[in-house]
């Protein structure tokens, strides 16, 4: 009987393992669906230095295919490249000013 009840907690404790490297709640909602969207304009510049570029985008795919929507990017880019969005409901804000550097002022 003891070594049924051994062999049990080994079972369990396999099964919690593979569990865990199969990946938490949370990983699946960050690994869901992505959706590419192509860069079509140049908003602007953004961010404390002026590190982020805001850009039009046109979703391809997707719940809202066709949309354009403007997005806060980080990082090299360029007119004519694809980014691959986690989400589309959400838009970033307009840049109000002019000024190339600075955030929202």
């Amino acid at each position: 009987m003891a070594k049924k009840e051994q062999k049990s907690d080994k079972q369990q404790k396999t099964q919690q393992q593979q569990q865990k490297q199969a990946g938490t709640r949370g990983s699946e909602k960050i690994l869901g669906e992505v959706v590419p969207a192509l860069v079509q304009e140049f908003v602007g510049r953004t961010g404390f230095r002026g590190e982020i570029t805001q850009v039009k985008c046109l979703v391809e795919a997707g719940r809202d295919k066709g949309r354009v929507i403007r997005r806060n990017v980080k990082g090299p880019i360029r007119i004519g490249d694809y980014l691959m969005l986690r989400e589309t409901e959400i838009e970033a804000r307009r840049i109000k000013s002019k000024v190339s550097k600075g955030a929202y002022t």
